[in-house]
């Protein structure tokens, strides 16, 4: 791929009362930027989630990365103990990324 940088990308999502802290711990690991997709539903292992209930809204929030491996690898080893409080799932794959930036 033409000018691409080989990245690991993650697909985090948790509920969205974990959400802040997610953010913290990333940031606090080096990531610089990141995409959150706020009330997303679906099923998982807590069950059917619907942000769209009106009387019982359940939400999480979904936060894309990615990084090269070496941040990967620390970002995940602050992960996975935070996730064992949060819940939740998260999604790690290779990706090439595309950059471009306006000068």
């Amino acid at each position: 791929m033409n000018n691409s940088i080989a990245m690991k990308r993650f697909e985090v999502i948790v509920e969205t009362e974990y959400h802040d802290a997610l953010i913290e711990l990333l940031e606090r690991s080096g990531i610089r930027g990141y995409t959150v997709i706020k009330d997303a539903g679906g099923l998982g292992a807590r069950g059917f989630r619907n942000p769209d209930d009106r009387i019982l809204p359940d939400a999480n929030a979904i936060t894309v990365f990615a990084c090269k491996e070496d941040l990967a690898q620390k970002v995940l080893n602050e992960l996975q103990p935070a996730m064992e409080g949060f819940g939740g799932v998260c999604m790690i794959s290779d990706c090439h990324a595309q950059m471009h930036f306006d000068s």
